[in-house]
C-alpha cells in the first residue's frame, strides 16, 4: 500500500512538471505579484522584529538611566530619600518658554532641558561639534536644536536668551537617546545648565516637570527597588519609570506602527493571491483536454487534482523563497524611511520568524487561492478526449466547494489576525477586505449579467461589441474588476486619512481665529500685556483666566482613602492636577450633553455647579448631583456636577475639563491665555512681549501648521511607498490576466480582421472594454475608500473627514488610463499575426 502511494506520487510529481511546459512563463508573471506580497510581508516583520530587540537591547538608552522619578514639582522636599537610594544621579527640569535669538531678532516656543549632572546617564547626546555635549554645562552655554538654527540662521557662537537669561550658543544638537528626528519638529529642544537658570520661569502656573535619573553601577534590581518606590511616592504624585515600563510603551507603539503597515502588505498579499487565482482558472481551462486524456489512460479525479495541486504548491515555494530573499532586501530599506519616526537605530539583523512566515505564507497562500479554481478538474470526463463540446460534469451542492471557501476565509482571517495590532482589529480587517471583495465581486457579476441581457441593438458596432467582450467565455472582467477597485480603494483611503489628518490641523488657519496664544500671563501683567499687543494693531480675541488645582474628596470620600486603598488602583482623573476656568458661556467647541450649565453664581455660594467634560466624568465615575471637593491653593471648594459637556480638543481654542460659572475663583491665585489674532505683525509682537515680559510664552500657530504639513508629509510618504507595493501588484495582476486571455483574443481579432474589421476598430473595441470596466471599478473603489475613511477618521482618529476633489478626481482618472494603456499595450501585436497561423493552432 505505501510503495502504491509513493508510485503514486512520484507520478503526480513528473506529470506536475512535464504538464507545466509553455505555461511557466506566462505563471511567473502572476508569481510576481504573489512575491511582491511576500515581499512587503516578510520587510515589515523582520522590521518590527529588530524594533522590539533594538527597543529591548536599548531601553536604558531610551530612558537615559536605569530608573527615573518625575513629578510636576520639585524634589526639595524629597532630598533625604534621592540620598538614601544613591547611585549617580542627574536632574532635568523641563518646560516650555520662549527663547529670542538677539543676532537674527528670531523668537521661537522651544522645549527648554535645564540640566544637572551628567545626563544622560546611558548614552550620549549627539552635537556638533562633538565636544560640546559636556561642554555647556561647564561653560554655561546652550546647546540648540539644528534644525532651529538651521531655521533663524543662528551660528554656533550667537548667543539665545531664555528668559532674563542669555546663554553663548556652543554647539548644535543633533539627536538625543530618548526623542525622535519628528519630536524635534513639533518641540525643538534647547540644552541649558541648570544652575543660574532664570527661576522666574518655574514661578506660578508653570508647567515644568522635575526628573530625577538614577544608574546603578552596583547591579541592584532596579525593578524590584522601583515597584517599592512606587508604592511609597504615589500620595506625592511622583511617577516611577523603569526599563520594563519603557520597554513595554515602546512595544506598543512600535508593534502598532510596524502592524499597520503590515496590513498594507497584507492586501497586497491578497492581491497577488487573486492574480493566481485567475491565472490558475483559465491554465485549467486550457488545460481540460489535457485531464481528459489523462483519464482516458486509467488517472482517477484525485490523481489529476494532485497534478494541479502539485503545480500550484510549487509555484508557492518558488514565490515564498523569491518573495522572502526580496523582502530581506527591503528589509535594509524600511528602517531609512522610518528612521524620522523612531528613537534608536535599528540594526539590520535576519528575523528567523519574519522569513518563516515569508517560506510557509507563499505555499498557503497559494494553495488556498488555487483551490477554488482546481475544483472542476475532478469532474473532467473521459469522453471529452473524443468530443470536444463536452464540458466538466456539474454538481449541484458540491461540499468540496464549501469546503475550499471556509479555508479561504479562516486563512485570510487567520493571517489578518497575526498582521494586527488585537485580534478583533484583526476580524475587523478580515470582515472590511471580505466585503470590499465581496461588492466588487457581486459589481463584476452584475455587470455581466446585465450587458448580456440589455445591451441596445441600436448602438454602434464597436461598443456593442467592446460590451459584449466584457461577459464572453473566458473573460477576465471579475479579476479585472476586483484588482483594479481594490488598489484604487487602498490608495484613495491613504490619501483621503493624511489629507483629513492635515486638515483638521488647518482648521485655526481661519480670519477670524486667533493664529497667536500668550500663555503664562501672571494678573498683574494681563492689562499692560494687552495694551502691548493693540498697540501694535493686532486684537485680542479673548483672556482666558486659568486656575490650578487638584481634586480633594469625591461624592465624599477623600482622594488620600482612595490612595490608601491597595484594591482599587485610582486612574489618572484622580492623581492629574487640574488647570480650569471660568465663564458664563458655552464656546463653539463645547456641546451640553446633560443638565443644566450655569453662567453665574452669587458670590459666597456654599456648593457652586461645575460642568464638567464627558471624558473625565466617566473617569471619575460621577454624574450629575455627584460632589467635588476641589483644592485650590491650600483653599478646599465644595462643588456639585451640573452639567456634562462634550469637548472638541481638536480644535486651537482654550478647552477645560472643568468649567466653573462665573462668582467663584476671581480672587483665587490664577494666571491668564491671552488669544490674539496677529497677521503678518506676530515676529513683531512675538519679540516685543518677550523683551517685555519674559516669563510669558508664545505658541505660533502658523508654525504648528508648517510643522503639521511636514510631519504629515513625512508620514504619507511611508504610507504611499506601502500602498505601492499594493498598486505594482496590481498593475502585474492586470498584464498577466490579458497575457492569460491572448489566445482567446488573437482569435476573436483575426475573426474580425478576416470579416473586414480595420486596425481602428479593433482598438476602439479594446478601448470601450477596457474603458468601461476602469471606469466602474474606479468609481466603486473610490465610494468603497470614502465609506471606509468616513468611519475610520470618526471612529479611529476621531477628525471630521475631508473629501478633496482633486485626490478623488486623479485617482478614478489615473485607475482609467492605466486600465486604457494596459489594455491597449497588451493587444497591440495581435492584429497584425497572419490569421492562417492562429487558425491552425486553434484547430
Amino acid at each position: 500500500m505505501a510503495e502504491h502511494h509513493a508510485r503514486a506520487l512520484r507520478w503526480a510529481l513528473r506529470m506536475a512538471w512535464r504538464d507545466s511546459r509553455g505555461s511557466r512563463r506566462r505563471l511567473g508573471l502572476f508569481l510576481s505579484a504573489m512575491i511582491l506580497g511576500l515581499a512587503a510581508l516578510v520587510a515589515i516583520n523582520g522590521v518590527g522584529g529588530n524594533l522590539r530587540r533594538a527597543v529591548d537591547e536599548q531601553a536604558r538608552r531610551l530612558l537615559g538611566a536605569d530608573l527615573r522619578l518625575e513629578r510636576a514639582a520639585p524634589f526639595d522636599t524629597l532630598d533625604a530619600l534621592l540620598n538614601t537610594i544613591g547611585g549617580r544621579q542627574a536632574r532635568v527640569i523641563a518646560f516650555a518658554s520662549m527663547v529670542y535669538f538677539p543676532r537674527t531678532g528670531h523668537v521661537r516656543l522651544a522645549s527648554i532641558r535645564a540640566v544637572e549632572g551628567s545626563w544622560p546617564l546611558y548614552g550620549q547626546l549627539q552635537t556638533d561639534p562633538p565636544e560640546a555635549a559636556e561642554q555647556y554645562l561647564r561653560a554655561d552655554g546652550a546647546l540648540v536644536e539644528r534644525t532651529l538654527m538651521e531655521a533663524y540662521g543662528v551660528r554656533i557662537g550667537d548667543s539665545v536668551r531664555v528668559g532674563r537669561r542669555s546663554y553663548r550658543i556652543v554647539g548644535r544638537l543633533l539627536a538625543t537617546p530618548s526623542e525622535s528626528a519628528l519630536m524635534a519638529l513639533a518641540a525643538p529642544r534647547v540644552y541649558i545648565p541648570r544652575a543660574g537658570m532664570d527661576t522666574l520661569l518655574l514661578g506660578f502656573g508653570s508647567r515644568a516637570t522635575y526628573a530625577v535619573y538614577f544608574r546603578f553601577d552596583d547591579r541592584r534590581d532596579a525593578e524590584a527597588l522601583g515597584r517599592r518606590l512606587r508604592q511609597q511616592l504615589q500620595p506625592l504624585q511622583v511617577d516611577v519609570d523603569t526599563l520594563e515600563e519603557v520597554r513595554a510603551d515602546w512595544d506598543e507603539a512600535l508593534a502598532n506602527l510596524y502592524r499597520f503597515l503590515g496590513l498594507i502588505g497584507f492586501i497586497a498579499l491578497v492581491l497577488g493571491g487573486i492574480g493566481v487565482a485567475s491565472a490558475v482558472h483559465v491554465y485549467v481551462q486550457q488545460r481540460v483536454d489535457a485531464v481528459a486524456v489523462l483519464r482516458c489512460l486509467g488517472a482517477t479525479p484525485a490523481h489529476t487534482m494532485a497534478v494541479y495541486l502539485w503545480q500550484a504548491g510549487m509555484m508557492g515555494i518558488g514565490a515564498g523563497v523569491a518573495g522572502t530573499l526580496l523582502g530581506l532586501g527591503l528589509q535594509a530599506l524600511l528602517p531609512r524611511l522610518l528612521a524620522a519616526f523612531l528613537p534608536v537605530a535599528v540594526p539590520l539583523q535576519v528575523e528567523p520568524a519574519a522569513i518563516g512566515l515569508g517560506l510557509l505564507s507563499g505555499p498557503l497562500i497559494t494553495l488556498l487561492f488555487a483551490l477554488l479554481p482546481l475544483l472542476p478538474v475532478r469532474r473532467v470526463t473521459p469522453l471529452r478526449a473524443l468530443r470536444a463540446s463536452v464540458d466538466p460534469v456539474p454538481n449541484g451542492r458540491d461540499l468540496w466547494r464549501w469546503g475550499a471557501w471556509l479555508l479561504l476565509t479562516g486563512g485570510l482571517s487567520a493571517l489578518a489576525m497575526l498582521q494586527a495590532p488585537t485580534p478583533v482589529i484583526g476580524a475587523g480587517y478580515a470582515f472590511g477586505l471580505m466585503l470590499v471583495l465581496g461588492t466588487l465581486t457581486l459589481l463584476a457579476r452584475g455587470l455581466m449579467h446585465l450587458l448580456r441581457r440589455a445591451t441596445p441593438s441600436r448602438w454602434p458596432y464597436v461598443f456593442r461589441q467592446g460590451l459584449a467582450n466584457l461577459y464572453r467565455p473566458h473573460n477576465q472582467t471579475l479579476v479585472l474588476m476586483v484588482v483594479l477597485g481594490l488598489g484604487t480603494f487602498l490608495v484613495v483611503l491613504v490619501l483621503l486619512l493624511e489629507r483629513s489628518l492635515i486638515a483638521q490641523v488647518r482648521q485655526a488657519d481661519g480670519g477670524t481665529r486667533p493664529d497667536l496664544v500668550f500663555f503664562d500671563v501672571q494678573p498683574d501683567q494681563r492689562d499692560s500685556l494687552i495694551a502691548l499687543i493693540e498697540a501694535s494693531g493686532a486684537p485680542v480675541l479673548e483672556a482666558v483666566p486659568i486656575v490650578t488645582m487638584r481634586l480633594a474628596a469625591v461624592n465624599g470620600r477623600r482622594i488620600e482613602m482612595l490612595q490608601a486603598d491597595t484594591t482599587a488602583r485610582l486612574n489618572w482623573a484622580f492623581r492629574r492636577a487640574y488647570r480650569s476656568s471660568y465663564r458664563d458661556h458655552l464656546t463653539d467647541t463645547e456641546t451640553l450633553l446633560a443638565g443644566t450649565f450655569t453662567p453665574a453664581v452669587p458670590p459666597g455660594t456654599a456648593v457652586p455647579p461645575v460642568s464638567l467634560e464627558e471624558e473625565i466624568a466617566a473617569e471619575l465615575g460621577v454624574t450629575l448631583g455627584d460632589t467635588l471637593v476641589w483644592n485650590v491653593q491650600g483653599i478646599e471648594i465644595p462643588t456639585v456636577v451640573g452639567s456634562i459637556r462634550r469637548v472638541d480638543w481638536r480644535r486651537f481654542q482654550t478647552n477645560f475639563f472643568v468649567l466653573f460659572p462665573r462668582g467663584v475663583l476671581e480672587e483665587a491665585p490664577q494666571m491668564f491665555v491671552l488669544l490674539v489674532r496677529a497677521g503678518e505683525a506676530s515676529p513683531h509682537i512675538q519679540r516685543a512681549v518677550v523683551e517685555a515680559f519674559p516669563n510669558v510664552s508664545a505658541i505660533d500657530l502658523q508654525l504648528i501648521l508648517n510643522v503639521a504639513d511636514e510631519i504629515f508629509g513625512q508620514v504619507g510618504l511611508v504610507l504611499q511607498f506601502m500602498a505601492l507595493f499594493s498598486v505594482l501588484t496590481g498593475v502585474i495582476v492586470l498584464l498577466g490576466a490579458i497575457a492569460v486571455t491572448r489566445v482567446a483574443r488573437e482569435e476573436e481579432t483575426v475573426l474580425l480582421k478576416t470579416l473586414g474589421a480595420s486596425r481602428h476598430q479593433v482598438l476602439q473595441i479594446t478601448a470601450v472594454e477596457y474603458g468601461l470596466l476602469g471606469g466602474l471599478a474606479a468609481i466603486v473603489g473610490l465610494l468603497l475608500a470614502v465609506g471606509a475613511a468616513e468611519l475610520l477618521a470618526r471612529q479611529v482618529f476621531e477628525v471630521p473627514p475631508v473629501y478633496p476633489l482633486d485626490v478623488l478626481g486623479a485617482a478614478v482618472l489615473s485607475a482609467l488610463v492605466l486600465t486604457l494603456s494596459i489594455g491597449l499595450l497588451g493587444n497591440r501585436q495581435v492584429y497584425g499575426r497572419p490569421p492562417l497561423d492562429i487558425l491552425r493552432a486553434a484547430g
